[in-house]
């Protein structure tokens, strides 16, 4: 982002405005942790602030500070279409395609505000006035951080704040252990520690807080977990009757593919879940070295990401989805072998 832009942006924000704050559907960590952190920032300089997500999220990340304040678009749709419709800016955060936002695109691409966007990830649409974009940076929490500075807002960030940004930037990096994680990365929580939060509470609250359904449901997919040791490949299947039998609820499936990726050799993890709500599988990938899951999630399942870690969606049923899986495998061997 430019200097001139920087500036435009504190012209922008330098009276009262109606903001609205959009995270991806389905949102994560990094997505709420962003959304919440800027909501609580924006606030404080007397803006008209509304988080609207266009669904809901799981219970491990409903801890954050002014949770309860989000709007969920597919709950409240006719209030959120409303709050959008009025807004003067509308900053979208962790996506970078308004096709990432479900049944809010209509009402997005119709709006007359100025957008913001702030993104990591790659292959940014061209649909924002203002564009904060670098896929090097581990999380949009991270990103955001850095946007606060530029607006010369380090004092509005308290330790509620920081705790949202902290989480954000915790679980996009998988608790720091990811490619992306840096050195400024590491100075960034420190900045973030001495804002006075509880970083071990915040690890305890997204990570040590699971119910016994959600363990006997890993229990499960573990069982189920498959290697193609030819393809350095490991995948997991849950069905709709497997997640049933387990109760399952939105985020139980939370970091199961990173399992898969742990095999000693291996290369290549997905997992495949069947929607209970839809007729779809949805797909998420994880690898190591330079094999971009991004671009086989593009071309193959209608998704995207980063290099590492992508997901996307299928039509096909559980059964014909990891058939398909498997048979674009030999088509990327060569990296698979030599990642």
């Amino acid at each position: 982002m430019s200097e001139k832009d920087i500036a435009e942006i504190k012209h922008l924000l330098s009276t009262s405005k109606k903001v609205v704050i959009i995270p991806h559907k389905n949102p994560d960590g990094d997505a709420i942790g962003a959304s919440l952190a800027l909501y609580q920032f924006l606030k404080r300089q007397g803006h008209e602030v509304t988080v609207i997500a266009p669904n809901d999220y799981p219970h491990f990340l409903k801890w954050m500070p002014f949770e309860k304040d989000v709007l969920k678009f597919d709950s409240n749709q006719k209030n959120a279409e409303k709050r959008i419709e009025e807004a003067a800016v509308i900053f979208t955060l962790d996506f970078n395609s308004l096709s990432r936002v479900g049944d809010m695109q209509v009402a997005l691409s119709n709006a007359k505000g100025t957008f913001i966007m702030i993104d990591h990830h790659q292959q940014p649409d061209d649909y924002a006035t203002y564009m904060y974009s670098d896929t090097s940076i581990g999380s949009t929490c991270e990103m955001l951080f850095n946007f606060l500075q530029w607006l010369d807002g380090d004092a509005l960030i308290d330790a509620e704040t920081a705790s949202c940004l902290y989480a954000g930037i915790m679980t996009d990096t998988g608790s720091f252990r990811f490619p992306s994680t840096s050195s400024t990365t590491h100075k960034v929580i420190a900045l973030l520690i001495d804002k006075g939060i509880d970083n071990a509470a915040i690890h305890n609250s997204v990570y040590d807080t699971n119910s016994l359904d959600k363990l006997q449901l890993l229990g499960c997919a573990l069982k189920n977990l498959v290697y193609l040791a030819e393809y350095h490949t490991a995948y997991i299947a849950l069905s709709k009757e497997e997640l049933s039998t387990f109760n399952f609820k939105k985020g139980d499936t939370e970091g199961f593919v990173n399992y898969g990726l742990s095999i000693e050799g291996a290369k290549l993890a997905a997992i495949f879940i069947e929607s209970l709500e839809e007729d779809h599988v949805k797909i998420s990938l994880r690898s190591k070295g330079d094999l971009s899951v991004n671009q086989m999630a593009r071309e193959h399942f209608e998704g995207g990401g980063h290099i590492n870690a992508a997901g996307g969606r299928s039509d096909k049923d559980l059964k014909g989805t990891i058939a398909y899986f498997k048979s674009i495998l030999p088509s990327y061997k060569d990296k698979l072998v030599t990642s």
